[in-house]
């Protein structure tokens, strides 16, 4: 090393001593170039700022999530409502149906009993005199046809609807599916026995769509006391 290098590093080194403390042990041109870092206060002072920033982001995402919460619970609440009154009505509609779908096979066995009552008049006619007795018991005994072919193909349409009719005759008598509107004396049958058919009941699907009118048996020395009701 000639002396000029010595000189030079001679002269850096008393230059790093003038410096003040607290530069790092790079050399004096260096530790001037370059940028003092951020003081202990200033680090701190930042950092509090970035603390209370978090906690200001933290209650409005807190707040925005509540607020999610809320709608979310008022939507299901409505949806649920919804729900509901979509059920509730669909079983109105049901029901509607089902009155309407009762009341027109009522008014059916309604016409079926008057074709019965026709047809049976009709094969039970006896015309009278001599004169055209032949004739009147010919139309009566077609009009009886006719009338028992439609009263077939109206069973048959019931039929297909679920309707059948109620066994009431030779039975016991039911009193939620019958009503008494007679009552015989026959010591010969069981007390409470159905005797007549005086119109008949019918099922819609196994329940009670119209109840049997009956004729129930009770005769007068049946023990004990009688619980049948005759129909007013």
């Amino acid at each position: 090393m000639d002396e000029a290098e010595k000189d030079a590093l001679a002269g850096r080194f008393r230059a790093y001593l003038d410096l003040p403390p607290g530069p790092s042990l790079a050399s004096a041109g260096d530790a001037q170039d370059e940028p003092a870092g951020p003081d202990l206060f200033t680090l701190l002072a930042e950092l509090a700022a970035l603390k209370n920033e978090v906690k200001l982001e933290s209650r409005q995402v807190k707040g925005a999530l509540d607020e999610f919460r809320g709608l979310f619970e008022a939507l299901s609440k409505a949806h649920d409502q919804i729900a509901e009154e979509q059920q509730r009505r669909r079983e109105q509609d049901r029901a509607a149906r089902a009155r309407e779908r009762k009341d027109l096979l009522l008014e059916l066995l309604e016409l079926r009993d008057r074709l019965q009552a026709g047809q049976a008049s009709a094969a039970g006619h006896r015309p009278r005199g001599l004169f055209g007795r032949r004739q009147a018991r010919a139309f009566a005994t077609a009009m009886a046809d006719g009338l028992a072919m439609n009263l077939r193909r109206l069973d048959e349409t019931l039929a297909r609807r679920g309707v059948r009719p109620l066994p009431a005759l030779g039975r016991p008598f039911d009193p939620h599916r019958m009503h008494a509107a007679e009552v015989a004396g026959d010591p010969a049958r069981p007390a409470g026995e159905v005797v007549a058919e005086l119109r008949p009941g019918f099922l819609l699907d196994g329940e009670l769509l119209r109840p049997a009118e009956v004729v129930v048996n009770r005769p007068a020395d049946a023990p004990g006391p009688s619980t049948i009701e005759t129909k007013t």
